[in-house]
């Protein structure tokens, strides 16, 4: 979630760290749902998750075989199920699809005049010509983004964003980080930090 905060989800329809003894208060759009996925019925973190019973039984299955990859991999796998449900339910807030999200905060981050041409929204948001040509269309249909001819050439076009666009860009993506803040409510802002240094070395690793 492109890194997270630079394009957001690619999709239009659609990392396991030692515990805190405390939980914080959820307060966003998926605090329900991760106050009952992070504790039984008696209130307290389990000392499992479903990826270590996936592991174990694979282990009793084929103990000639390294499972530690699936230790890593399919929590972050799981995480982002998770996260792409929280990430839908701070975009209905916001009366927002993620699409619409990755168009207007690539504009938003480019800076005032929060405006880029066609072919750079195609590079930072990594779809066809033709499907950016449609989602121009649609969010100008919507007021939230205009088209201007580029001064600098004048067969080419620019896209910026109109103040309803920014407005609501702005109040996304605040929806956006309360929900991903409460899910890593669980860890500790040096625990966060730890986790986004390793996740950053595997995601260079893979050219990313």
């Amino acid at each position: 979630m492109l890194p997270l905060h630079q394009g957001g989800t690619r999709t239009e329809a659609p990392v396991h760290l030692p515990m805190p003894r405390t939980v914080g208060v959820l307060r966003g759009p998926c605090a329900a749902v991760a106050v009952r996925s992070m504790t039984g019925h008696d209130g307290r973190m389990p000392d499992q998750d479903e990826v270590d019973r996936i592991v174990a039984a694979w282990g009793r299955q084929r103990d000639d075989l390294d499972f530690a990859p699936l230790q890593v991999l399919s929590r972050v796998d799981r995480l982002a199920r998770h996260l792409d449900r929280a990430r839908r339910a701070a975009f209905d807030a916001s009366g927002m699809e993620p699409w619409e999200f990755d168009v207007l905060s690539a504009l938003r981050r480019a800076g005032d005049p929060f405006e880029l041409s066609p072919k750079t929204l195609l590079q930072q948001t990594l779809v066809s010509s033709g499907t950016m040509t449609n989602r121009v269309d649609r969010l100008t249909a919507r007021g939230l983004v205009a088209r201007r001819t580029d001064p600098k050439d004048g067969r080419g076009i620019l896209v910026s964003l109109t103040d309803a666009g920014r407005t609501a860009v702005d109040s996304a993506i605040a929806d956006l980080l309360q929900a991903e803040r409460d899910i890593l409510t669980v860890v500790s802002g040096g625990e966060q930090d730890q986790l986004a240094g390793l996740l950053r070395r595997v995601i260079l690793g893979l050219g990313d």
